[in-house]
């Protein structure tokens, strides 16, 4: 691959010599197996191990993302700050001063309503205390007459029971006539 040399297999060689010295597995640094190993590790980490790629990736993601979403914000914040700018400047003014000439109107519409409602309650109230005048003078009224009228009713009660008594007293001197001429009838 990119070792230049054979490719030969590899594999890990036993210990030439003596015990005490250990000897690298791969062989010396220049060898064509080390150069080999090198070259596989460095495919297999290009197709297999991915995580440096994702790293920048993301990296340069959120370094996108925090650039555009700043300039969004910053983009709000300043029409925000137009808008209050408009208000404080132009709106605010315009609303005050239509609010202080129709609260005007409004206090002498107000205040107008208020006298008509205070002159309406005045005659309404004269007009209750006229009725409760007149209501009271016709119930006097209707007391005397009523008491004139038991007075007149027990006045004629008083005749009828008066020409009932004499009735029946002039029926009872008739009966008793009667009574005697019969007698004397019966006498014969």
């Amino acid at each position: 691959m990119s070792g230049g040399g054979t490719e030969t297999a590899v594999g890990c060689e036993a210990a030439s010599g003596g015990g005490d010295k250990k000897r690298d597995s791969l062989g010396t640094a220049g060898s064509p197996a080390h150069l080999i190993i090198k070259d596989l590790g460095e495919i297999h980490s290009r197709l297999l191990d991915h995580r440096p790629v994702i790293q920048g990736e993301t990296r340069y993601f959120v370094k996108e993302f925090e650039e555009k979403r700043g300039l969004r914000e910053m983009r709000v914040l300043e029409n925000l700050r137009n808008m209050i700018h408009e208000t404080n400047e132009h709106t605010l003014p315009k609303c005050r001063e239509t609010m202080q000439d129709n609260l005007n109107q409004v206090l002498q519409r107000l205040q107008a309503a208020t006298d008509s409602v205070c002159r309406l309650h005045q005659r309404e109230q004269e007009r209750k205390t006229i009725y409760n005048d007149h209501l009271l003078a016709n119930e006097k009224q209707h007391t005397v007459q009523w008491e004139e009228f038991m007075k007149e009713q027990h006045r004629k009660q008083a005749a009828v029971d008066e020409e009932h008594r004499k009735a029946v007293e002039r029926l009872k001197e008739q009966y008793a006539e009667m009574e005697k001429g019969l007698a004397k009838f019966s006498a014969f």
